[in-house]
C-alpha cells in the first residue's frame, strides 16, 4: 500500500503521523499552515475551509470549500488542497508575495478587522470565484470599480453584478468587520486570468480516488478501489463507521471525542456517484453532494430545489450526501421529508446484491432503520412523473444555516381544482421523519378549496407525537403544521387555477 499523502499548496506532505481520527484542519496546522482555524469544530463558521479539488459539473475540476475541520485528513489521501496561504503568488526573493484577486479586494475595501475568519473567508470566496458558470451581469467590470454600500449595483440582494452568488458565503461567520465591506469585496472581484494557475488547474482531471489503509494506534481509516470491496471489508467488519463528507461524524469526533477503531469512506466510490434520469425515475448516488446534484439537476426536480438552499450552508453541502442524511436517520434531517413527499425509495446494497425500499418504510425508530450493518445506501430513488404542486416548508430560528424545528414537504398533484394525490412528509414532529397520511387522505378527492384546505389543516396539526425541547414547544410545532398548509395553498392557489 502506497504512504497516504496530500498534496497541500503543491507540495506533497505525509499524512503520518497524524491518528486516522485527526481531522485535516489539525493536519494542516501541525504543519505550519495556521491561516486555517477552529471556530466552532461542528461545520458552523467557516473559519476553517480550504479548497479541494473535485470532479467538475461544467469543468474537468471544481475547487470547491469544505470545512477543515470536519473532514479527516486520511479521507484527503491523494487529493489536492489549497489553503489561504496558498492562493497569492510568490515573489521573488527578498519582494513580498502577489495577493490574490479576492485577498486584494478583501483588503481594499476593508472586508478584514480581527482578521481571524478571514481566510475562511478568502476560500470561500474563491471557491465562487472560480466557479465555472458565475455570469457576469452587464458591465461588471465597471460596476465593480464603485460598488458601494447602497447596494445599487446588486442584481437581486443576494448576487453582484460579477454573478457572485452571497450563498456561497452562507457558512462563514464574521463577528467583528460586518457584512457590508465582505460583500462588497465579494461583488467587486473580477474573471480570473487565463494565466491564473488555479484557473488553468480546472481544465485537467482532479485527483483519481486513491485505496487507502491509513492505520495507528490499532485503529485503522480504509477506502476501497470498488463498490463491491467495500461491501465484502464491511461484511467482514460490521463495526466500521461508513463516513462520506464526515459532517455528521466530524461532529462527533470533535464534541463528543469519539474514536471509532474503523471507518471506511465511500465518498469517492464511482457506483455511488451516478446520477441517472429515466422515463420512469431518477436515480441518485448516495455519495454525489448536495452541491453536485443542484447543480446537476438545475432545477429539474423543483422540490429538491426548494430544499437546496435551506440545507445548511453552501460549505456542509459542498461535503453533505443524501446517503449520509438518511443514513443517521435523524428525525430533524432537512432531506428526508423532501424525499418522503416525492414518494422515494432508497437502493440498499451488501456483498449479496441489492434490495429497494421505499423510505416510508425505512426508518424503524429513533436513529434506526431497516439498514444492516453490512448494507450501504447505494442510491436515492425518485418516481417520476413529478407532483406539479410542491412546497418545502422549514420552520427554524434562522432563515439560513440552521436547525429545523418543524420541516414539511409538500407534492400534490391537483387537476381541474381537484387533489388527485397527496403526499406530505414531516420532520421534528416524531421520533422518526413521517408520513403525514391523515392529512394526505383529508385532501385527497377533495377540491383545493380553502374549506377543504383548513379542515385538512387541523388534521395536520394532529399528525405525529410532536415534543418540547430548546428549538420549540410541541404546540409551537403543532401549530405549525398547520399554518404550512395554509401557506401552500396561498402560495398556489394562484398558479393551480391559471
Amino acid at each position: 500500500m502506497v504512504e497516504a499523502r496530500i498534496t497541500v499548496n503543491g507540495k506533497e506532505q505525509p499524512i503520518s503521523p497524524a491518528a486516522p481520527h485527526t481531522t485535516a484542519l489539525d493536519f494542516l496546522r501541525e504543519r505550519g499552515l495556521t491561516g486555517t482555524k477552529e471556530g466552532c469544530a461542528e461545520g458552523e463558521c467557516g473559519a476553517c475551509s480550504v479548497l479541494v479539488a473535485r470532479p467538475g459539473v461544467n469543468k474537468p475540476t471544481d475547487w470547491v470549500a469544505v470545512n477543515a475541520c470536519l473532514v479527516p485528513a486520511a479521507a484527503l489521501d491523494g487529493q489536492e488542497v489549497i489553503t489561504s496561504e496558498g492562493l497569492a503568488t510568490p515573489g521573488a526573493p527578498g519582494t513580498p508575495d502577489t495577493l490574490h484577486p479576492v485577498q486584494e479586494e478583501m483588503a481594499v475595501r476593508g472586508g478584514s478587522q480581527c482578521g481571524y475568519c478571514t481566510p475562511g473567508f478568502i476560500c470561500s470566496m474563491a471557491s465562487e470565484y472560480y466557479r465555472p458558470d458565475r455570469c457576469a451581469h452587464g458591465d461588471a467590470d465597471e460596476a465593480a470599480k464603485t460598488v458601494t454600500d447602497d447596494k445599487a449595483h446588486e442584481v437581486d440582494g443576494e448576487h453582484g453584478p460579477n454573478g457572485f452568488d452571497l450563498h456561497s458565503l452562507s457558512g462563514n461567520l464574521c463577528r467583528c468587520t460586518g457584512y457590508r465591506p465582505i460583500r462588497d469585496a465579494a461583488f467587486a472581484v473580477g474573471e480570473p486570468t487565463d494565466e491564473d494557475p488555479l484557473a488553468q488547474r480546472r481544465e485537467q482531471a482532479p485527483p483519481e480516488p486513491v485505496a487507502t489503509e491509513y492505520t495507528r494506534d490499532d485503529k485503522v481509516f480504509v477506502r476501497k478501489n470498488t463498490l463491491a470491496e467495500t461491501l465484502q471489508f464491511l461484511r467482514e467488519r460490521p463495526d466500521a463507521v461508513v463516513v462520506a463528507g464526515s459532517t455528521d461524524f466530524g461532529v462527533e469526533v470533535n464534541i463528543r471525542s469519539r474514536r471509532a477503531d474503523c471507518v471506511v469512506a465511500i465518498d469517492r466510490l464511482a457506483e455511488m456517484r451516478e446520477l441517472r434520469v429515466e422515463d420512469d425515475y431518477l436515480e441518485i448516488g448516495a455519495a454525489l453532494t448536495l452541491t453536485e446534484i443542484e447543480r446537476r439537476l438545475d432545477g429539474e426536480v423543483p422540490l429538491l430545489a426548494e430544499l437546496f438552499p435551506q440545507f445548511a450552508s453552501r460549505l456542509i453541502r459542498n461535503s453533505a450526501t443524501f446517503g449520509g442524511n438518511l443514513g443517521t436517520g435523524s428525525p430533524i434531517g432537512d432531506s428526508p421529508p423532501v424525499l418522503l413527499a416525492l414518494e422515494a425509495s432508497v437502493v440498499l446494497a451488501d456483498a449479496d446484491g441489492e434490495r429497494v425500499v421505499p423510505l416510508a418504510d425505512y426508518f424503524t425508530g429513533y436513529r434506526q432503520s431497516v439498514r444492516r450493518p453490512d448494507e450501504l445506501i447505494r442510491a436515492v430513488r425518485i418516481p417520476r412523473p413529478l407532483a406539479p404542486v410542491t412546497g418545502f416548508h422549514k420552520i427554524a430560528k434562522r432563515r439560513f444555516d440552521d436547525i429545523s424545528s418543524v420541516a414539511v414537504a409538500f407534492a400534490l398533484d391537483i387537476e381541474g381544482g381537484i387533489v388527485r394525490t397527496a403526499r406530505i412528509g414531516l420532520g421534528g414532529v416524531a421520533a422518526t421523519p413521517i408520513r403525514a397520511l391523515a392529512t394526505e387522505a383529508a385532501l385527497e378527492g377533495k377540491p383545493w378549496s380553502a374549506e377543504t384546505v383548513e379542515a385538512a389543516a387541523k388534521v395536520l396539526r394532529g399528525e405525529g407525537t410532536p415534543m418540547s425541547d430548546h428549538r420549540a414547544s410541541s404546540l409551537y410545532r403543532s401549530a405549525m403544521l398547520g399554518q404550512s398548509l395554509l401557506k401552500l395553498h396561498a402560495q398556489t392557489t394562484e398558479a393551480v387555477s391559471s
